[in-house]
């Protein structure tokens, strides 16, 4: 009776399952959110205090080297939380798409707080670090929190995950849609109606809380002073295909500035960590502008009064300091900074076409837009995120077309150099430090065909029985003009041409087999 009670419960449960994940999206925005915007209003303080600091030690030596030691010390408590929580290191975009593929099992006990203070003395520290990975990170967590309260399983849990997710990324940036899409299209990977409703609900509550408390201003408040004409389009084809590759350079680097760090196993997670906060002592002496998130640098270069050369200056020393900063292992994401580092590339690009095709200066903040959704989409290999998060960052509509042409044109051609996304490539390293086994990317499949020859080991015999070397598939068996699907009861004739998928970098090898197994006078290959 008891067993019959909890099937209807059970059955009544999934009739209205939709509308209970809108209320526990809602329930979990309103937590997450509400743990984002603490977590900005931290950060703001501890942009805010490091310029202050900055201006006070000017010129005075004695104070120079008390803030260098308070950077020691700064570097030596994120260190610390690091080796408490390790998965607190990084951005924790890939420590999310770990637990929802079940690699990963995040406690949001030791994460919640572990990574707000470790974001913290990262941004007070000036490191080149950006606040949206662990705003995701955090919004997760606290999706988390309502699962184990709620009693939820694991297939619900991953829902609330990808809800706190979304929740996490609108209350970043006051960007709702944004927050979905990536939720969807990055973290959670299906589109289904039940997910869908849940991570809106959640979104929108964390942006509406955000907007309450902080104001309807958009992050990037720069504005473009007339739509860009279609006789420029080839130079936004153009710019895309720039930001392609440099996407990809960027994925490229950032992996092998990352693989530089783990040689350095002698000096622990103390001397890494240590490095960044060093250089970022040394950089605010010269060019504190360049500490933090960077948001005063996108100001300065919309602003359009940013010299060529000082524009090259800042990408080159964002883009070394932001991988040196990320790859260290200390608490902070890549979302925000490759934004800056795009819009950099943008007003360069920009300025050269003055220069050389006579485009006119009133359109660089034009340009400065579609290279940061193209960078974002290179990098990412999101693009429907990316266009979107510009769009809502900046307030501005009326550049949906080349947005979508850039953004594809530098998806097309990252995917072309074969760059894999970089929160998937950091997830790979992740997993590996963590033991876990990783397949490895083994490049594009190959086709091949043999035909079974008279005397062959696999002539008369039935597929299964047939001791097939490993990593291929055996995808179609024709026999003169009819088409085969193999089962493994099929039996093999002589005359069948078999073909089998294979990866490229194992082609020779397996091939070499096949042949073996198809060639007549076989004495030396078994089957079972």
């Amino acid at each position: 009776m008891e067993e019959n009670k909890n099937i209807s419960a059970t059955i009544r449960r999934a009739e209205r399952f939709q509308v209970i994940l809108i209320g526990e999206g809602i329930i979990v925005g309103g937590i997450g959110g509400l743990v984002v915007i603490l977590y900005r209003m931290i950060l703001g303080c501890a942009g805010d205090w490091l310029n202050r600091i900055l201006s006070f030690i000017t010129g005075h030596p004695l104070l120079i080297a008390g803030w260098f030691m308070v950077l020691v010390l700064m570097a030596l408590l994120t260190a610390a939380l690091v080796s408490y929580e390790p998965l607190i290191s990084g951005s924790g975009i890939p420590q999310l798409e770990g637990e929802i593929a079940g690699k990963i099992d995040q406690a949001w006990w030791r994460v919640l707080p572990a990574k707000f203070a470790g974001g913290f003395l990262c941004i007070f520290g000036g490191l080149a670090l950006g606040r949206e990975g662990p705003s995701i990170q955090l919004g997760a967590m606290a999706g988390k929190v309502v699962s184990r309260l709620l009693d939820r399983g694991k297939t619900e849990e991953k829902f609330l995950l990808t809800c706190g997710a979304s929740a996490g990324l609108a209350a970043a940036f006051h960007a709702p849609l944004a927050g979905v899409m990536f939720s969807l299209e990055e973290v959670h990977k299906n589109f289904s109606v039940s997910v869908l409703i849940s991570v809106m609900s959640a979104s929108l509550t964390a942006d509406f809380l955000a907007t309450t408390i902080l104001g309807r201003e958009s992050v990037f408040s720069f504005e473009l002073l007339k739509v860009l004409p279609t006789e420029y389009y080839g130079m936004i084809l153009a710019l895309g295909v720039l930001l392609g590759v440099l996407g990809a350079f960027y994925n490229w680097f950032t992996l092998k500035i990352q693989a530089l760090y783990s040689c350095m196993t002698r000096m622990g997670n103390t001397g890494k960590i240590l490095i960044p906060f060093l250089c970022a002592g040394v950089i605010g002496l010269f060019a504190p502008e360049m500490l933090g998130t960077g948001h005063m640098l996108i100001e300065e270069l919309t602003a359009g009064e940013m010299a060529l050369g000082t524009m090259v200056f800042f990408l080159v020393g964002r883009f070394l300091f932001s991988a040196v900063s990320f790859g260290s292992g200390a608490p902070g994401g890549i979302f925000f900074p490759m934004l800056i580092i795009g819009a950099f590339i943008g007003g360069i690009f920009a300025e050269a076409g003055h220069v050389f095709f006579g485009l006119e200066e009133i359109y660089l903040n034009n340009f400065v837009l579609l290279a940061m959704a193209g960078y974002f989409t290179a990098i990412v290999r999101a693009p429907l995120t990316g266009i979107i998060l510009i769009f809502e960052m900046t307030g501005s509509v009326n550049q949906m077309l080349s947005l979508a042409l850039v953004s594809i044109m530098a998806y097309i051609v990252a995917t072309l150099m074969r760059s894999e996304p970089i929160y998937e490539s950091l997830l790979r390293n992740l997993l590996k430090k963590r033991g876990e086994k990783v397949l490895e990317r083994r490049g594009e499949k190959v086709l091949t065909e043999c035909t079974v020859m008279l005397g062959s080991c696999a002539a008369g015999r039935r597929i299964r029985e047939v001791e097939w070397p490993e990593r291929c598939l055996l995808v179609s068996v024709r026999r003169g003009e009819e088409e085969i699907i193999p089962r493994g009861s099929t039996k093999i004739q002589t005359g069948d041409c078999l073909a089998f998928l294979t990866d490229e970098a194992d082609s020779p090898a397996v091939i070499g087999e096949i042949r073996k197994i198809c060639s007549e006078n076989l004495t030396d290959f078994h089957v079972n």
